[in-house]
């Protein structure tokens, strides 16, 4: 069994094909998105579109959530702000209602385990899950959800830990990576025999473009920067 893990697409459609193709080189069984479709990037529309024509298994994020239902953080008036507004005006009833159906999280039985996933902390997708935490809170959580994989998202960075016969994993992002490279970030695990094999993978593709959309639609400058540098500021 082959999963690829994906999260924070953020609407970048030219990443997001990108990674299609990466992903037909790889026999991949399952495909699971972390959430976070919208917000930042210039194609909110193509980016829901594509992951419904895919039919790839998806979790809610935080800005999805925050775009689907209108939640407006009044201390939050910065760039985040502005593209989750500008979000709501340009997605059709069709994409909002996709992005209101989408779960909180789910489980993938797998031949090593059970697998958990959230965008966020289980339950909440605008709490981020510390993976940085002390061993005992993430070994306490490891059980409470009976998970030998557990994969969240929304730190933007690649990051792999094991605790105890727990991995924890956050694949990163496609959309707006923020490791300091710039492309797309993937996760591909493959799960066979007794000890799971997982590799990060970070997939080129026409950044500039990207960059000239968020231009182009009069987005905030600082997310083309972040799209052509993978770093914020």
């Amino acid at each position: 069994m082959r999963l690829a893990i994906l999260s924070d697409i953020h609407g970048n459609i030219h990443a997001l094909t990108a990674v299609k193709r990466f992903l037909g080189e790889h026999a991949i069984t399952q495909v699971v998105v972390l959430g976070d479709l919208v917000g930042y990037g210039a194609s909110p529309g193509p980016v829901i579109d594509f992951i419904r024509r895919e039919g790839w298994t998806c979790g809610l994020g935080s800005s999805d959530a925050r775009v689907a239902f209108d939640v407006r953080v009044a201390e939050r008036r910065g760039v985040s702000e502005t593209v989750l507004a500008w979000t709501r005006e340009n997605l059709a009833p069709e994409h909002l209602e996709f992005l209101r159906r989408l779960p909180a999280g789910g489980r993938v039985n797998t031949p090593v385990g059970r697998l958990r996933y959230f965008h966020g902390s289980p339950h909440d997708p605008e709490q981020r899950l510390d993976l940085m935490a002390q061993d005992r809170e993430l070994g306490i959580l490891a059980e409470q959800l009976g998970a030998r994989l557990v994969v969240v998202g929304g730190s933007h960075i690649p990051l792999t830990r094991h605790v105890g016969d727990t991995i924890f994993l956050d694949p990163g992002s496609v959309g707006l990576s923020l490791n300091h490279e710039p492309g797309a970030d993937v996760a591909i695990l493959e799960l066979q025999g007794l000890r799971p094999k997982i590799s990060l993978h970070k997939v080129p593709y026409d950044f500039h473009s990207a960059a000239f959309d968020i231009m182009a639609w009069s987005l905030p400058p600082v997310i083309a920067e972040v799209i052509k540098t993978g770093r914020m500021g």
